[in-house]
């Protein structure tokens, strides 16, 4: 699945500008990886980039957000699963399916690798991340119940949206916490995909039966 951060820009510039941004994602990653969120400074990012301390900022108002640097990303791809829902398929049935294809293609933010488990490992480690991360689930639920909502033809505020947003969050991040558990314990990549997979189905199953009568289910 071709994402908004794969696609090549047309122009010089923008391409430039990608280019730069994934540099610096890249240099502080490794950093982050090697010595811990806390243990790392812009500057010293900025340095292993090879760019200036206002280039990263630039690009990169937080140093959280070099972290969690697919986040908008992300949430991208559940507004897109929305509006280019199939008339006959329920919003909520659209979301499940969506998992089974983000893993399907390898999604790299739904890998169950050794590498990913160092991603995990360095957001358990900082509270400055994990403060991020519950603050970043708190925005993408406001956003996706939206999404919901406007892809019912409802209210952007109704509250049956933020109900299905609610539920769908929890279900996915409860599939993914377990997931990255079981690779943690088998070292199985299989078994992780399969395990996301099954509780993000059960999980659905629940929303749907929640949300009967509504135009989600």
């Amino acid at each position: 699945m071709t994402t908004p951060s794969d696609e090549a820009p047309s122009d010089r510039r923008s391409r430039k500008r990608l280019a730069t941004r994934r540099a610096i994602s890249l240099a502080a990653d490794r950093l982050f990886f090697e010595r811990g969120f806390e243990n790392v400074t812009v500057d010293e990012i900025a340095a292993a980039a090879d760019v200036g301390r206002m280039t990263v900022f630039n690009h990169f108002p937080r140093k959280e957000d070099m972290f969690f640097d697919r986040d908008e990303e992300a949430r991208e791809t559940l507004r897109a699963a929305l509006r280019q829902r199939d008339g006959g398929v329920p919003p909520i049935e659209a979301l499940r399916l969506l998992a089974h294809q983000l893993v399907r293609q390898q999604t790299p933010y739904l890998l169950f690798s050794a590498a990913s488990q160092t991603f995990i490992e360095t957001v358990e480690n900082s509270e400055t991340l994990k403060a991020r991360a519950r603050a970043i689930r708190d925005e993408i639920a406001g956003e996706l119940a939206a999404a919901l909502a406007e892809s019912a033809g409802r209210p952007a505020d109704d509250p049956a949206a933020r109900l299905a947003s609610a539920m769908l969050l929890a279900t996915w991040s409860v599939a993914f916490i377990e997931a990255h558990r079981s690779f943690r314990q088998h070292g199985d990549t299989g078994k992780a995909k399969a395990l996301f997979l099954e509780l993000t189905d059960q999980g659905s199953l629940g929303v749907k039966a929640s949300l009967e009568g509504t135009p989600y289910a």
